[in-house]
């Protein structure tokens, strides 16, 4: 009986303390390479950072104005990074040259910036009115434009995160101010909608169902073609590791889950006390619990490095 004890507090987050992140489950920053990325650092008082870490260290970083925001970063197949800075959208190569560039319209926000291939991206663009764009970066020309209901036109900030095009070729759109998914046709008809709180990120499984994260009172969940919850995780599920504001979350090829938990709803003096990032099995055991403060910031977007698949392709399940 005491050795299961001690199994399971291993396998929780109960061990981890701010000066001994590799308490925590996994192996810290050596569990995984990736690149990570997370908005307001330092309550955005300081420029925000975007990293690559490999072999446990930080091999690699950018850094853009504190006025600006990461909330979307993913790492082509070439080595350049396509992402998302609240007042525009960039593609940037290792050499830290910017090669492709999109300066959001005054009075808009840009907090999806996701590669269609090479030589396009997609943008989803806050406003009023606002615009999910498909652009080609060879020519400039936007090749899509759909216009997309939002609650308040005003107000763009709180109208969407990520937004993500399917193997379909339909759009998979989190409207955070409505509170719902809805999937929309090539041609921007709503096809299909469940119910969100406060969604931040959807991303249509290979399985056919929708993986979708809460932006408040963090969850994350699972819900099938009929709209059904089939996995679920909520804030106080993880024994340890209560979830915050919940961003990206990825499916792995294991089946694993990485969770984003973003700290920026709390005080800024209890930020040490989270785990910036969380992969738990399908029966929610936490296999790696990421707090390393003293190397980077609240986490919104992370790519692994080591998963299978063509990134630009949309191989990936984020």
């Amino acid at each position: 009986m005491l050795d299961k004890l001690v199994v399971l507090l291993f396998l929780s987050c109960t061990f981890a303390t701010a000066a001994q992140p590799s308490a925590f489950p996994g192996r810290g920053l050596a569990w995984h390479p990736f690149l990570y990325c997370g908005e307001w650092q330092n309550r955005g008082h300081s420029p925000q950072s975007m990293d690559v870490i490999r072999g446990g260290r930080v091999v690699w970083t950018y850094s853009i104005p504190g006025r600006e925001e990461l909330d979307d970063c993913t790492m082509l197949s070439n080595g350049n990074i396509v992402f998302s800075r609240r007042l525009g959208a960039s593609e940037i190569t290792p050499e830290k040259k910017i090669v492709w560039n999109y300066d959001a319209p005054p009075g808009t926000e840009i907090h999806t910036a996701y590669p269609i291939g090479t030589d396009r991206v997609l943008i989803m663009q806050n406003g009023s009115p606002a615009k999910l764009m498909v652009i080609n970066k060879i020519s400039g020309k936007i090749e899509k434009q759909l216009i997309l209901e939002t609650r308040v036109p005003d107000h763009p900030h709180g109208q969407f995160r990520h937004v993500r095009i399917t193997k379909a070729g339909t759009f998979l759109v989190a409207h955070m101010d409505l509170g719902k998914v809805v999937e929309y046709s090539p041609e921007g008809k709503p096809i299909w909608s469940v119910p969100a709180p406060s969604v931040w990120a959807a991303v249509r499984l290979k399985n056919g169902n929708t993986l979708i994260s809460g932006n408040q009172n963090g969850y994350v969940r699972e819900v099938n073609p009929n709209g059904e919850t089939v996995w679920e995780i909520n804030r106080n599920d993880l024994l340890g590791c209560p979830l915050y504001t919940v961003q990206e979350v990825e499916r792995l090829a294991n089946g694993n889950t990485l969770i984003n938990n973003w700290s920026g709803s709390l005080p800024l003096a209890q930020w040490p006390e989270v785990a910036q990032l969380i992969e738990v099995t399908p029966d929610k055991k936490v296999v790696w619990a990421l707090k390393d403060w003293k190397t980077l910031g609240p986490a919104s977007s992370t790519q692994l490095l080591d998963e299978p698949g063509v990134p630009e392709n949309g191989d990936l399940q984020r």
